[in-house]
């Protein structure tokens, strides 16, 4: 059971606290680690496409692995010290795990600086927490912005390591990080990252695959307690979750666009270069910045609902065991 206390405890205290930045995060760890390996073993690899490849593979194959290991250590070791400590220590990763005070904190300050017409501010705030280039954003391009970050990352950072700590607990969480991670420092689809990067993004598709899926129903179900279009996510979600160019991007955000009424997507700037994106959903009005509270309502909701059926598979799998 004290997996299933560590995943409730860890839940509550990123809804509460989020991630202080004073605190020593796994995912700072996990990059110096990919940045460190990619400087000490790249130029050893042929510059060749399956050269490159072949060493993006033994990032992504030990990375994970690794991760799971020291954590899984760690845990074990604590759990012989006393059951107290791993408690505390499962409960501190766990939250770490979870981005959803976090995905609310960042798209908040774009609201607000939108609010205040502050378009640079509001680019400036939404370059935090999206890849894309935001020199060229319209304010309407900004909430855009933030409304698919909330949506795409409600899979990344709240539903994955919820399902993964049921599963597993912190240490099956902290291995979904560090593929994350991963994916979102090499998967880039760009000269440099092309074939170093595309093992690390199967990867990253692969353990999203479930996640997604189970995460967009949450996001339908959050919609109808939340108070918004229902039939229309749900209608939205199954004609264009197919479009997007990842196979499980697409699927928060097309439910999040049918929800509110917007179009998502569409062509972006990525390192000074436009990409042409699949738009999801109906143009039925313009995004603006109160969408992004919109889907922050919708993102809390789900992830305390999907919590409470996480907490229940772990007390199955603990009943199950015993």
């Amino acid at each position: 059971m004290l997996r299933l206390y560590a995943m409730l405890i860890g839940f509550t205290l990123d809804l509460i606290f989020g991630d202080p930045a004073w605190l020593p995060h796994p995912v700072v760890l996990m990059g110096k680690l990919i940045s460190g390996y990619e400087r000490a073993l790249r130029p050893r690899f042929p510059k060749t496409p399956r050269g490159e490849f072949l060493c993006g593979l033994g990032l992504a194959a030990s990375l994970p692995l690794l991760t799971l290991a020291v954590s899984g250590g760690l845990c074990l070791l604590a759990r012989r010290v006393h059951p107290l400590a791993a408690l505390v220590l499962e409960s501190f990763w766990c939250a770490q795990a979870l981005a959803a005070r976090g995905l609310c904190t960042e798209s908040r300050r774009v609201y607000a600086a939108l609010r205040n017409s502050d378009l640079p501010g509001a680019r400036a705030a939404v370059s935090r927490i999206v890849g894309r280039d935001t020199e060229r954003l319209s304010a309407e391009g900004v909430a855009k912005a933030a409304v698919e970050t909330v949506a795409e990352n409600f899979c990344d950072g709240v539903a994955a390591p919820l399902l993964y700590m049921a599963l597993g607990g912190a240490p099956l969480a902290l291995a979904y990080k560090a593929i994350n991670t991963m994916d979102s420092m090499v998967g880039y689809k760009n000269e440099r990252y092309l074939h170093f990067g595309r093992a690390g993004a199967r990867l990253d598709d692969a353990a999203n695959y479930l996640p997604a899926r189970i995460a967009a129903r949450f996001w339908i179900a959050a919609a109808a307690l939340t108070g918004f279009d229902t039939k229309a996510a749900l209608r939205i979600w199954r004609r264009d979750a197919g479009k997007h160019a990842s196979p499980n991007a697409g699927q928060t955000e097309s439910a999040c666009a049918g929800a509110l009424g917007v179009r998502l997507g569409g062509a972006a700037w990525y390192f000074g270069k436009r990409y042409e994106k699949a738009t999801l959903g109906d143009a039925r009005r313009k995004c603006e910045a109160e969408d992004i509270l919109r889907a922050d309502r919708m993102m809390l909701c789900a992830s305390c609902l999907l919590a409470l059926v996480c907490a229940a598979v772990r007390f199955a799998i603990v009943r199950g065991m015993g």
